[in-house]
C-alpha cells in the first residue's frame, strides 16, 4: 500500500492532465499521423497501487477489471502506454482482412449535447463547439474514422509486439470487422479478418457488430438475433479455441437485447461488450453538417452516453442471470472519472472500459487503482 505522503505526491502529479494538457490523441491530426507519431504523452508515470484481484477474464488472470475498448489503441506503442498506465484489458483497434483507409479530417470534434443523451429521445442534432467543458465528466466528442486498418503484414508484426509489452495480469483483445468485397461475401471476409487476428496471436477476439460510422449493414449486425447466431457461429468455429466477444450498441427494447444475448450464447460467443457510441447528427452553429455532406451522423462519445450505457449493462446483467447464459459482460460508455468504473461493476459488468476518458485523462486507471478522485480544474 502507498503511504499518505506517496499518495499525496501522486495526487499532485495526477492533477496535471485534463484540462491543462491536450488529449493523447491529437484531434487536429489525421488518423495516420496519430498512428505514426502518437500517443502524445509526455511525463512521468506514477507508481501503481497494484492489487492482485484474482479475477479471471475468459481464461486469463487479470490484475484489475479496468481496460480500454476498441478505438484508442492504434498500434503496439499505444498498447504499451496504456499497459504502463494501469489498464489491464487492452483492445487493439479494429482490424480488417486488408488495409483500409480512414475517413478524412475532421475525425473527432467537440460537441454540446445539452446533458445526458437518451436513446428514447428525439434524435435532434447536437452542435459543434470549439472546446470542451473544463469538467471532464461533461466531456463530449463525436468521432468518425470509418474503422481504418493497417495491412496484414504490418499487423503480423505489430500485434505480437503489442502482446510483448503486456505485464503480469494484463491481456490483449483484438477487435475485428468484415468488409464488403466483390470476391467474397461479407461473412466470408469477416471470417478472414478473424483468421488474421488468430494468426497474429490474438488471445481474445472481439467482433465489432456495431459501428455507426460505416455502412448500415456492417453497423447494425448486432440488432438481428439471426445474424448474431449465424455469423457468430461461423466466427466461433473459425477461431476455436480462442474466445469470441461481440461488440453491440443500443437496443430499442430489453426484449431485443434478450433475444440477441440468447443467440450469442447459442453461437458459442463468450462475451458481450456494450455500448458502442450513440449515433446523432452533428451540425455547426449554422446548421451545416459538421463532418461534411457525406457524414450526416456520427457516434457521440464521452460523459453524456454514460446513463444509457449503465442502463444497458443493468439490463444485460439481469438477462444473463435470468436466462443462465454465462456470458462475460464488458461495460463501455461514458467512463471519465474513477468512480464511474465502480458504477459499471455495480451494474453488473465483469470488466469496465474507457476510451474517451483514457484519451483525455490517461491517468484515469491509476486514479482508480490508487483511489484518487479527479478534481476538476477551471
Amino acid at each position: 500500500m502507498l503511504s499518505p505522503k506517496e499518495r499525496s505526491m501522486i495526487s499532485d502529479n495526477l492533477l496535471e492532465w485534463f484540462p491543462r494538457n491536450p488529449p493523447i490523441y491529437d484531434i487536429h491530426k489525421t488518423y495516420v499521423e496519430n498512428a505514426q507519431q502518437g500517443p502524445f504523452f509526455v511525463g512521468k508515470i506514477p507508481q501503481r497501487n497494484r492489487v492482485d484481484t484474482g479475477k479471471d477474464f475468459l481464461g486469463y488472470p487479470i490484475a484489475s477489471a479496468v481496460g480500454v475498448p476498441a478505438g484508442p489503441l492504434l498500434n503496439a506503442r499505444w498498447v504499451k502506454l496504456a499497459a504502463e498506465l494501469g489498464y489491464d484489458v487492452l483492445t487493439y483497434k479494429t482490424i480488417r482482412s486488408e488495409a483500409y483507409p480512414a475517413h478524412p479530417l475532421p475525425n473527432m470534434v467537440y460537441v454540446n449535447t445539452c446533458g445526458m443523451l437518451s436513446a428514447g429521445a428525439s434524435s435532434s442534432p447536437v452542435t459543434l463547439v470549439d472546446a470542451p467543458s473544463s469538467y471532464i465528466e461533461d466531456l463530449a466528442v463525436t468521432n468518425s474514422f470509418g474503422m481504418p486498418s493497417m495491412s496484414p503484414s504490418f499487423l503480423q508484426e505489430d500485434i505480437p509486439k503489442a502482446k510483448s509489452y503486456l505485464r503480469k495480469g494484463q491481456v490483449l483483445v483484438v477487435s475485428i470487422v468484415g468488409t464488403e468485397r466483390q470476391d467474397l461475401s461479407f461473412t466470408e471476409d469477416f471470417v478472414r479478418a478473424a483468421l488474421l487476428a488468430k494468426e497474429c496471436g490474438a488471445p481474445i477476439i472481439e467482433a465489432n457488430f456495431s459501428c455507426p460510422n460505416v455502412d448500415k449493414k456492417a453497423g447494425c449486425l448486432y440488432m438481428s438475433p439471426e445474424v448474431v447466431l449465424e455469423m457468430g457461429s461461423r466466427l466461433v468455429k473459425a477461431i476455436a479455441p480462442i474466445p469470441l466477444i461481440i461488440k453491440v450498441g443500443l437496443f430499442s427494447s430489453k426484449a431485443g437485447l434478450r433475444d440477441v444475448m440468447i443467440s450469442a450464447a447459442k453461437a458459442g460467443i463468450r462475451g458481450v461488450s456494450g455500448i458502442n457510441t450513440i449515433s446523432r447528427s452533428v451540425v455547426n452553429d449554422q446548421g451545416v453538417p459538421a463532418l461534411g455532406a457525406t457524414r450526416l451522423s456520427s457516434g457521440i462519445c464521452g460523459g453524456p452516453i454514460r446513463k444509457e450505457a449503465l442502463a444497458f449493462m443493468q439490463d444485460a446483467a439481469e438477462i444473463n442471470v435470468e436466462e443462465k447464459l454465462g456470458l462475460t459482460l464488458i461495460g463501455v460508455g461514458g467512463i471519465t472519472l474513477p468512480e464511474h468504473f465502480s458504477a459499471f461493476f455495480q451494474a453488473g459488468a465483469d470488466v469496465a472500459m474507457t476510451a474517451t476518458g483514457m484519451m483525455w485523462d490517461p491517468f484515469l486507471a491509476l486514479r482508480f487503482h490508487n483511489n484518487i478522485r479527479k478534481v476538476a480544474c477551471t
